[in-house]
């Protein structure tokens, strides 16, 4: 200020501030050639590139487990303000709901798995129906339902097909008090088989994992593409979930992904059973028999082994559209 302002010399100046020329002539060592961490910046830089939404947390995360090197998170945290890659999010301030009937505590894989619906659509304004499924202990997406319209029927048949996938059902369904959840349909596909949990109406953070989850649909996939047809949508839906179980790290997982914290163990005969509930809207009376935890299954074959990224470009997704008809 004296310098620019005054028009004092930079001798002068420093001499009323006390501080030494040799300070004041200093580069900084990060806007030199030599500075120590350029390569780590480079780094940060290009996975912001490609996750323009994860924060500095996740790219520790990558640079820790996926890139294998060591670095402190506070340094992460610092080099990640210095590059300006931080995204600042509006956060809505949420109420606090009291559910009226008590949750089940997910303790173990195949215990509560969440259940939910989002809608999307294509250009041509024509509505989009995604069904999801979490496992609430293990993060584990195990359904994957992308239509014009999911009936109540198509709902129980898909499902048939998820526990035949994952070894067999979960102990509870948690879900919502949508028309197709509430449905004589799924209530006789899910009876002497499955336990329901009906979170109270209005209350969608009584079912937070899956809401989290399509919170992240949302915005790192259905938000950042435009679907020219309902198989473009299929594809890269897909491959998103298919990134989220394999690629994916939850810092409530200790950062593993959700494959990592299955147990390599067979899959026993026993299954959990439920029994009907007399309220669709109270949970259900549960009896355990046994424990049934599903083997992962293997990476579904494909003509190109490409993961979900934001840049996508068009004749990508072509080119997985077109192995899809093929695979069909």
């Amino acid at each position: 200020m004296l310098v620019a302002t005054l028009g004092m010399s930079k001798r002068l100046a420093c001499k009323a501030v006390g501080l030494p020329r040799s300070t004041y002539a200093r580069t900084p060592l990060a806007q030199t050639p030599a500075d120590p961490d350029a390569d780590l910046r480079a780094v940060l830089c290009t996975y912001a590139r490609v996750h323009p939404l994860h924060g500095f947390r996740r790219a520790w995360a990558h640079l820790r487990h996926d890139e294998g090197l060591v670095v402190n998170k506070k340094k992460v945290h610092r080099l990640w303000k210095e590059e300006g890659l931080q995204v600042r999010l509006h956060h809505p301030r949420k109420r606090a709901g009291v559910s009226s009937a008590p949750q089940i505590d997910p303790d173990a894989p195949k215990v509560v798995w969440a259940l939910d619906f989002q809608f999307d659509s294509t250009i041509d304004g024509k509505a989009i129906k995604i069904a999801s499924m979490l496992d609430e202990h293990t993060r584990l997406s195990v359904l994957n339902i992308v239509e014009r319209s999911i009936t109540a029927q198509r709902l129980t048949e898909e499902l048939d097909k998820a526990f035949a996938l994952w070894g067999g059902p979960p102990l509870v369904l948690r879900m919502d008090n949508g028309p197709e959840f509430i449905s004589h349909v799924l209530q006789q596909f899910c009876a002497d088989r499955v336990g329901i949990s009906y979170i109270p109406p209005g209350t969608p953070w009584n079912n937070g994992h899956i809401e989290s989850f399509n919170n992240r649909l949302r915005k790192e996939c259905l938000n950042r593409n435009h679907w020219t047809s309902l198989l473009e949508a299929r594809v890269v839906i897909a491959d998103f979930k298919d990134d989220h179980n394999r690629r994916h790290r939850h810092s409530s997982l200790g950062y593993l992904t959700p494959p990592s914290t299955l147990p390599d163990a067979p899959t026993p005969t026993n299954r959990w059973t439920a029994a009907k509930s007399t309220d669709i809207n109270q949970n259900a009376t549960l009896k355990r028999r046994g424990p049934t935890i599903g083997d992962l299954p293997g990476r579904r074959s494909s003509a190109m082994d490409l993961h979900w990224a934001p840049h996508f470009t068009r004749c990508h997704i072509a080119t997985r559209c077109r192995t899809a008809l093929l695979a069909d």
